[in-house]
């Protein structure tokens, strides 16, 4: 436990005490990374790159940050990889109408930052693409699926209980 520091000893020195006293005991040995490089080291670095770092470590997705003219455009980026999560067609025309709608309601607004340029998703060319890509998806699932000899096929068999009926 560190004391309080003395009237009569200036802030860094009693500072670089401390330090010494924890170097004597031991409190500095076996530290993780100890003997490596520090990454990054002899790069140039710009004035907010530690806010880029700290985003990086804490898993932040950067869409988030974003202005909405180039979040809505990075959206239309990555849509046809978005819709193959959807598992049926009303699903992904949900996706897009929800994105159409947000799209229209940017157009609306008054421009701020970046001009927006982001057209509105043509819904049914899309959904011919997800089909097509859905379709891919299927085959390569099967082939990735191991065929199982009739033999060990699952046996379902009926129970030969019924529930009661409530009296």
């Amino acid at each position: 436990m560190t004391t309080r520091k003395p009237s009569s000893m200036s802030f860094p020195d009693w500072v670089d005490q401390q330090i010494r006293e924890a170097e004597a005991q031991g409190a500095f040995d076996n530290l993780p990374g100890a003997g490596k490089p520090i990454p990054g080291l002899g790069q140039p670095r710009h004035e907010l790159a530690w806010v880029a770092d700290y985003l990086r470590r804490e898993h932040v997705d950067v869409a988030e940050l974003l202005p909405p003219a180039l979040a809505i455009a990075k959206e239309v980026e990555g849509l046809r990889e978005r819709l193959l999560r959807e598992p049926t067609e009303a699903a992904a025309r949900a996706v897009i109408d929800e994105l159409n709608t947000r799209i229209d309601a940017e157009h609306a607004r008054p421009q701020t930052g970046p001009v927006f340029r982001v057209k509105r998703v043509a819904v049914e060319p899309t959904l011919e693409q997800w089909h097509a890509d859905r379709a891919e998806l299927e085959r390569q699932l099967a082939a990735r699926r191991p065929a199982r000899p009739p033999e060990q096929q699952p046996v379902v068999r009926r129970g030969r209980w019924r529930w009661r009926r409530g009296s």
